[in-house]
């Protein structure tokens, strides 16, 4: 039996997790000092109250999960004769699969005959739930691991997301976005437009003058770069701005028809701690990133 895995970063939610049958691997952020476990200290995400917390000054820490932490994962199903794979977030944008493959690597020590598969999103959030909801699709449809991967190869890269942030200091703060500060300029309400590169990484590659250009900007990418839009789910991410999320499925509809499948997604509380409040994106599937 092969056992599937994701990870919070992912947006995939505990209640997905267990509709898809994956097994969630919790992703921490620390508030206070104190570090919390995403869908192990809570079952359900209250976004409202962990965006607002943002919105009244916490800035949210987060880090790698250990060694340990991974091996707590993985072993049981190793030695229940489980193999596993795993569709998780960018390996570009964290140290903590450095900790994940020595992990792997003692469990196969242990474990021999056991095998393990990856599939790196090479994003986060939304773009990455995307993945995960096609992989899910695959499995069920009896593919196998080996299948799935060769799909994944050339399909990986045609996942597009472009959002824009609300408040750049949580941005500046994690320093998780390549060109923020050549692109984000000194005006008032001024949001940067930010796309998952087909390295796994965040740029800036662009701005808007307020909110309302910035969201008819990313609907023009979806315009310019969709590939079998209507044959795909376009996923839209916000952070507690179902507002925005709204307006954006509006624009959509009015661009693409009403036919157009779309599914809102709120941005997960460790990714959300570099994002901040009252942003929102884009994920379609398109020609290239």
């Amino acid at each position: 039996m092969t056992v599937f895995f994701t990870d919070s970063d992912t947006d995939v939610t505990l209640a997905k997790a267990k509709e898809m049958n994956f097994k969630l691997i919790s992703m921490p952020y620390s508030v206070d000092e104190k570090t919390i476990y995403p869908y192990e200290d809570f079952e359900e995400f209250d976004a409202t109250a962990f965006y607002n917390m943002l919105r009244e000054g916490t800035l949210p820490s987060t880090s790698a999960l250990s060694e340990e932490k991974y091996i707590e994962y993985f072993e049981p199903h190793f030695a229940n004769g489980d193999d596993i794979f795993y569709v998780h977030f960018s390996r570009a944008m964290t140290a903590t699969f450095n900790n994940m493959d020595k992990a792997v690597e003692k469990l196969k020590a242990k474990y021999p005959e056991r095998r393990f598969w990856e599939i790196d999103t090479k994003g986060i959030t939304t773009i990455s739930y995307a993945i995960v909801n096609e992989v899910a699709k695959l499995r069920d449809e009896g593919k196998t691991p080996e299948e799935i991967l060769a799909w994944a190869e050339t399909e990986v890269d045609k996942f597009a997301m472009y959002f824009f942030a609300d408040d750049l200091k949580f941005f500046k703060r994690s320093g998780r976005v390549s060109g923020l500060a050549a692109t984000m300029g000194t005006l008032i309400g001024v949001r940067p437009i930010i796309s998952m590169s087909a390295e796994g990484k965040m740029d800036s590659i662009g701005k808007e003058r307020g909110r309302a250009k910035a969201m008819e900007r990313l609907v023009t990418y979806v315009e310019e770069l969709g590939d079998d839009v209507k044959g795909h789910t376009v996923y839209i991410g916000h952070t507690d701005a179902d507002d925005i999320a709204e307006e954006l499925k509006a624009m959509l509809i009015e661009k693409f028809g009403s036919d157009l499948r779309i599914e809102k997604i709120v941005v997960n509380p460790t990714a959300g701690s570099h994002c901040g409040p009252n942003g929102a994106g884009i994920c379609f599937h398109a020609i290239h990133r």
